[in-house]
């Protein structure tokens, strides 16, 4: 089954939604990042056509602004110069930082009828997590992924390991990883540039312990189960050698795994349907293992109304992300990219439901969700990543020690949060 959605097919297959209401002659500019691999301007393109051909009324102005901090800056930047954009999708973990600039609305400003609150509450909680403060929805999911474990099965084979039967916990993962480690070729690889943060979520969720506060105003990054977890993400390549020392880089990892350079690689979903693309060898996917817990967080991108628009126009923002958040384009999209469809509804649709049953891994990141935590997120939040990902990648590259390094991030993530206690 096709696995690259073109803007033609799309907007072809896709425009059978209930009515809409009419709008005023109202023009919208939306910022969207483009981070991920695979033709994703096709793919928006063509909801925005759909969108465009039954409310004719209102146009679409998509500019495609590159990673997420990027389309952050430059959306910022316009809505500051004087050239404001309606909405935007951006980090799900910007939300504090959006509220705190007085930048965005909620959703629950905008939601007038039934059928909209009913919208609201359609998603996945996990994927909400990261979009709900103060009691209000801030955030809408969209580009929304978890972080799975790609393997070779062939790989596996080849080590006289069952290709069905990945490692579901960190001891399996260290053994397995040594049995796949030889002629040259690693047993894993786990990113450390691009997100760094984001990868070692997983090591202390799954080692039983969160990063950060429900409300964003604290960080527990020198807690024992945090400094455990960041040494055994070290070791697996300073003692147990199932993976290169130093840092591993987010942006070439897919190509590394793909080109059989590695057995393993913990990567976003959202390179899933690359993957499928590229892959000449048998691959699976499954939920990362656990230690004490099994865990990962949720990542990617929500949908935001910014405040300084028309009442005019946040309706027909509201309008635009209803449509594209509709089961049967969540399914497409899931389809197309290999993020999660963000509500249970878009997994019930007759074209998720075919690929799911012909590629069981399109369901792993979804399936994860029953124990994804909101990504990592605070006030603040572009300093203090900055804090924990320049203390993560001392301790892999040796200049700290886990402990050393989580200290100082620490320390400093306290003096940068004071104001928000």
């Amino acid at each position: 089954m096709r696995n690259i959605v073109t803007s033609a097919a799309l907007a072809a297959g896709l425009m059978a939604t209930a009515a809409t209401p009419a709008f005023a002659a109202t023009e919208l500019t939306m910022y969207y990042p483009v981070a991920v691999g695979g033709p994703l301007t096709e793919v928006i393109d063509g909801m925005i056509d759909g969108f465009e051909a039954e409310n004719p009324d209102v146009k679409v102005n998509a500019i495609y602004a590159g990673n997420y901090d990027d389309t952050r800056l430059r959306a910022v930047s316009a809505i500051k110069s004087g050239d404001p954009a309606q909405l935007s999708v951006m980090f799900s973990i910007d939300v504090y930082d959006l509220i705190e600039q007085d930048l965005i609305v909620p959703f629950d400003d905008v939601v007038k009828t039934a059928e909209d609150k009913e919208w609201l509450n359609s998603f996945y909680p996990a994927l909400m997590a990261n979009g709900d403060v103060d009691g209000k929805t801030w955030g809408i999911p969209f580009q929304r992924s978890t972080i799975v474990m790609y393997y070779n099965k062939d790989m596996f084979r080849e080590a006289g390991l069952d290709p069905e039967m990945p490692p579901q916990t960190w001891e399996e993962l260290v053994s397995t990883g040594k049995a796949l480690s030889k002629d040259g070729k690693w047993g894993l690889m786990v990113p450390s540039t691009g997100y760094p943060y984001w990868m070692f979520q997983c090591f202390t969720i799954q080692n039983g312990k969160e990063l950060m506060s429900g409300d964003g105003t604290e960080t527990y990054f020198d807690d024992p189960a945090v400094v455990e977890a960041l040494e055994f993400w070290r070791d697996m390549a300073t003692e147990e050698k199932i993976m290169p020392e130093g840092t591993i880089e987010w942006g070439t990892l897919r190509q590394a795994f793909v080109q059989g350079q590695t057995a393993m690689m913990w990567h976003s979903t959202g390179n899933l349907s690359a993957v499928k693309r590229e892959a000449k060898f048998d691959f699976g996917v499954a939920m990362l293992p656990k230690h004490k817990q099994p865990g990962s967080p949720t990542g990617g991108g929500n949908f935001y109304l910014f405040k300084d628009s028309t009442d005019e126009q946040k309706e027909a923002s509201l309008a635009l992300i209803k449509y594209m958040t509709a089961p049967e384009r969540a399914a497409e999209w899931s389809i197309a990219t290999g993020y999660v469809g963000v509500t249970p509804a878009a997994y019930e649709t007759d074209a998720l439901k075919s690929y799911a049953a012909d590629f069981p891994p399109a369901l792993v990141a979804r399936d994860q969700l029953e124990v994804s935590v909101a990504e990592f997120s605070t006030y603040d939040t572009a300093r203090v990543r900055e804090g924990l990902n320049n203390a993560i990648q001392a301790a892999l590259t040796g200049e700290k020690t886990p402990k050393e390094a989580l200290g100082d991030a620490q320390a400093e993530a306290k003096r940068l949060l004071r104001a928000f206690q």
